[in-house]
């Protein structure tokens, strides 16, 4: 048998060869569905609030239930089929090397002159309109989705597998995708997508704050500025709408020097937000490459604390028990 730590590594490494192979039925594709599906159901019967909630519900018991059945039939059948249905399982939670790979492309698309391919390239990862974006516009908002993306597409669903296994990480990635779906401040959404929003913040409070943490740390080794990112992320961790995006994105910007944040535009209306650290110098598209290295960096630092946590505990636990 593969010990869960082992399981984990074999799962990074598999994400760092592999990506997100477009034939293979991703999972997080299938809890959409579902969502979609839960979503018709419930609000036929209930009030948009008490629908949100049941389709919180339904859609958590659905993930956890085919998780744990898929592992146990697996087991069933042969022991190291069901640590090869675990590792594979736990690959499908890691986006590490998709979210380096789509970020790469704008900067490559920015390095060869061509600013329409880089707006449609960083179009396919930001939800803002990119169509009048400039070079730096176009570089921000790809550091500013790497920054936010560090946490539900790396070091959270790492987190949750490292407390209970796939079934875990699948359900925290059941609650992403849920908040993705329905977490919008909209008519349609403000009420049913309140469960699902408020859950997705609760899940995120932790794994935020650790790998906002770890993102100083990271930029020593990089050459970046280390105290300059953990003042920034002191000071403008709380200018974001997201309780937890602000953290990582106030340590990038201040390991960087450079200032994410303000005015963006949403199907055709600009939406001011708050500036998040100090425009030291202009954005540039080698910054897309820099947040890339912090966020490799961070999430392995981010590992190793969480790693170390659990055999500490584990420890505690078993020098407890008889």
């Amino acid at each position: 048998m593969i010990s869960l730590e082992y399981q984990i590594l074999i799962a990074i490494l598999l994400d760092q060869l592999l990506g997100d192979p477009r034939w293979l039925p991703h999972p997080v594709r299938i809890i959409g569905a579902a969502c979609t599906r839960m979503e018709k159901i419930t609000r036929a019967m209930l009030p948009p609030f008490a629908a949100g909630i049941c389709s919180v519900i339904l859609v958590l018991a659905l993930t956890g239930a085919t998780t744990w059945g898929l592992l146990a039939g697996a087991t069933l059948l042969h022991p190291w089929l069901g640590n090869a249905a675990s590792i594979l399982l736990l690959y499908t939670t890691i986006a590490a090397r998709d979210l380096t790979r789509h970020s790469t492309e704008v900067y490559t698309a920015l390095q060869n002159g061509n600013l329409t391919e880089a707006r449609q390239r960083v179009g396919m990862i930001v939800g803002r309109d990119t169509a009048n974006l400039d070079e730096a516009e176009v570089a921000r908002a790809a550091v500013e989705s790497v920054a936010e993306s560090m946490v539900d597409g790396v070091t959270a669903p790492l987190f949750f597998a490292l407390l209970g296994g796939p079934v875990a990480a699948m359900l925290y990635k059941a609650i992403n995708t849920m908040d993705s779906m329905f977490g919008y401040k909209n008519a349609h959404y403000l009420k049913f997508g309140w469960a699902a929003a408020r859950l997705d913040d609760l899940a995120n409070f932790v794994p935020a704050r650790l790998t906002a943490l770890m993102i100083p740390a990271a930029a020593c080794p990089l050459g970046l500025n280390p105290k300059r990112s953990l003042l920034t992320l002191l000071r403008d961790r709380l200018a974001h709408a997201s309780p937890n995006s602000g953290h990582t994105e106030a340590a990038v910007a201040g390991a960087l020097g450079v200032q994410l944040g303000g005015a963006n535009s949403y199907f055709g209306t600009v939406l001011k937000k708050p500036t998040i650290g100090d425009a030291t110098r202009p954005l540039e598209p080698r910054d897309i490459l820099r947040a890339n290295s912090l966020m490799l960096l961070s999430s392995a630092l981010t590992l190793l604390v969480c790693l170390a946590l659990r055999w500490h505990i584990l420890s505690l636990v078993s020098g407890i028990l008889p």
